[in-house]
């Protein structure tokens, strides 16, 4: 079974709750998900892979956050040519500049952003947000 890898960084569990539901919906799909939190993750597996989700969610001044995953999305870009990555995260105001700067950052490095554009919700993934990160998971399963 093929193993895709949904790396996140959540502080109040909003955007741990969308990694959970793109898993599912990677598991739905009939592909294996392993859900791993950003310190947990391993850089050798995502080079591996042709395809992994990144989730984050918006920080300080629309940012991602600093301490852990801003390094380890570093790292990503010197290998991400070639790899499609779904991109996802939760904010609790602005207007997702964030994830628009990321996906710039994804697509500059020679990543293909799955939807061409990263999914954000608004503060605690309601059923629709959650139903849109399963979709997302099962979207990245068919690459």
């Amino acid at each position: 079974m093929d193993k895709i890898y949904v790396v996140y960084w959540s502080q109040s569990g909003n955007t741990q709750a969308m990694a959970e539901a793109v898993g599912k919906g990677i598991t739905d799909a009939g592909k294996e998900a392993e859900v791993v939190y950003v310190s947990d993750a391993s850089i050798d597996e995502l080079k591996a892979a042709k395809c992994f989700a990144l989730g984050c969610p918006a920080m300080g001044a629309e940012v991602l956050e600093e301490g852990e995953m801003e390094p380890f999305v570093s790292e990503v870009e010197g290998f991400a040519a070639g790899k499609t990555i779904a991109l996802f995260g939760s904010y609790g105001w602005g207007d997702g500049q964030w994830m628009r700067d990321w996906t710039d950052r994804m697509n500059g490095c020679g990543a293909a952003v799955l939807n061409g554009e990263g999914l954000i919700c608004n503060e605690t993934p309601d059923d629709v947000a959650l139903a849109e990160c399963e979709a997302l998971g099962k979207a990245l399963a068919s690459v």
